[in-house]
């Protein structure tokens, strides 16, 4: 039993660090594990990496109210309980052509309820903008999906020149930073909105 007065400890809240790009030769997975080993440093997460170049959805969504072809629906039965299980989400995004990818939008596109009332953060890479024109945009799509986008980011600007050949940042120190402050900034939200959930099943 606690003592009287003090604080149960909160249980980790789950952690899905989404690897957007699925393009050949694309450096998504070394932001993404870099990024996952952040959080992995941490109590009160637990990580779960998602690479959508796993899990290959077609870009044809069936009719509203029918299901997906048998194909498809194994495809979906990796990724979305590993969508459900999460209370919040990173985001790991390049930006194509001042946008995201279209392997990012088709995942966001074929779940719905599973975003709902979760908070959502951003890993962006890229040229000068460092991705960051891709992050606007998904802020809001998310909030269509009736999800929490927290304010601060972690971008890599010329982000080919940013990492050694052994997957970690030449220049760890803002990065690292800047991965703290997102990370603070969900647990706060992942917390608060689970609380909520629990409490109060959100009907968006």
């Amino acid at each position: 039993m606690p003592e009287k007065g003090s604080v149960m400890p909160e249980r980790p809240f789950q952690l899905a660090v989404i690897v957007g790009s699925v393009r050949q030769g694309r450096l998504g997975p070394t932001v993404a594990n870099w990024f996952a080993g952040q959080a992995r440093l941490r109590d009160d997460i637990r990580v779960d990496v998602v690479d959508l170049a796993d899990v290959p959805l077609p870009t044809a969504l069936p009719a509203f109210g029918e299901v997906p072809v048998p194909e498809t629906a194994r495809v979906l039965a990796a990724l979305t309980p590993r969508l459900d299980a999460a209370d919040a989400f990173a985001v790991v995004t390049p930006e194509y052509n001042h946008s995201f990818p279209a392997s990012l939008k088709n995942a966001i596109d074929w779940h719905f309820t599973q975003w709902q009332a979760k908070p959502v953060g951003f890993v962006s890479y890229g040229g000068l903008a460092g991705g960051l024109r891709a992050v606007e945009q998904l802020r809001a799509v998310f909030a269509e999906l009736h999800a929490v986008t927290v304010r601060d980011t972690v971008s890599f600007h010329k982000a080919w020149e940013r990492f050694g050949p052994d997957g970690l940042p030449k220049d760890p120190e803002g990065c690292n930073s800047a991965a703290k402050v997102m990370l603070d900034q969900l647990a706060w939200w992942s917390h608060a909105l689970r609380e909520a959930r629990a409490r109060r099943p959100y009907a968006g």
